[in-house]
């Protein structure tokens, strides 16, 4: 079955507007056209896509699942068109990483500088995922390269180590917990926990320790974001585990306090993943040889 762009806009303009009539319009499409074209893409389907009201239309079941597609394809062909038109202003590829919140606090910044300064013709666009998100893309092709916290569970993945990295406690300044230089992770069970949202590396880490001893973890807030963590600490609603050098950094610009936490899994793994393949775009080489300099595949 195939279809055609100019269809496909028009359903999703129907579907934001709310309306068969505004839709053709924002089409520039004539309304008798518009709906011949809605007709015979319903038919080809064997479906209905939109519920006829007296104010108007709205998507059914199917007509929403189709809409997700054509938002995906429409940001597709959006990223297909700035990729094409950065090779007429000189650039010489384009990588799509993906890295979970941690590496990019800790140790992405300087290192995407250092590679942009070396391979300036090489354009690097960056999204933050969870660290299981961050293989997945990988594996499905969705990201040329990944940065995420071991281990490796996704097949098809060529993974190599990329930094270790450690977490620590932060607290309010003179919170009980501050009394001494380290605490075991158990310390922390009797607060209520600030922290990032589930699926998070740390999080799941958390709430895996705590179940393995047998005691609830309080995560009373989950959000998006170490400042907002940072911040909420600060305002006495909880403690938090962040990376080591994100939360020395905070303990510069908050009233909070970092305690080492006291665990072997406080140190972790960042690893840097593509997908197998016998030989790796140049462009991807570049950067992967960059990020994990004369390592064996792991």
């Amino acid at each position: 079955m195939r279809f055609d762009l100019t269809t496909l806009n028009l359903v999703l303009a129907i579907a934001d507007t709310r309306s068969i009539t505004r839709g053709a319009a924002r089409e520039n499409l004539a309304l008798a056209a518009a709906s011949k074209r809605l007709s015979d893409l319903e038919s080809r389907l064997g479906v209905v896509l939109f519920e006829r009201h007296a104010r108007g239309v709205r998507p059914t079941a199917a007509g929403r699942a189709l809409l997700r597609h054509i938002r995906g394809l429409n940001a597709s062909l959006h990223a297909l068109q700035s990729e094409v038109a950065d090779f007429a202003r000189g650039i010489q590829g384009h990588l799509r990483v993906v890295a979970n919140a941690s590496a990019i606090a800790e140790h992405l910044p300087a290192d995407l500088a250092a590679f942009a300064k070396k391979h300036p013709g090489i354009r690097v666009s960056l999204e933050e995922l969870t660290s299981s998100e961050v293989q997945a893309a990988v594996a499905e092709g969705r990201a040329d390269a990944g940065i995420f916290i071991g281990p490796a569970l996704e097949p098809g993945l060529l993974a190599r180590p990329y930094r270790e990295g450690w977490l620590s406690i932060l607290v309010p300044r003179g919170h009980v917990l501050a009394q001494k230089a380290q605490q075991p992770f158990d310390a922390l069970l009797d607060f209520d926990i600030v922290g990032l949202h589930a699926g998070a590396a740390a999080h799941e880490q958390m709430l895996q320790r705590a179940q393995a001893l047998g005691r609830p973890l309080n995560a009373r807030m989950q959000v998006h974001g170490f400042d907002a963590i940072a911040q909420l600490v600060e305002a006495g609603l909880g403690v938090a585990v962040l990376p080591r050098t994100v939360a020395e950094r905070f303990a510069q610009l908050f009233a909070v306090q970092p305690v080492a936490l006291r665990e072997d899994w406080a140190r972790r793994q960042y690893l840097v993943a593509v997908q197998a393949q016998p030989v790796l775009p140049p462009p991807l080489r570049h950067f992967i040889d960059l990020l994990s300099p004369n390592r064996e595949n792991a």
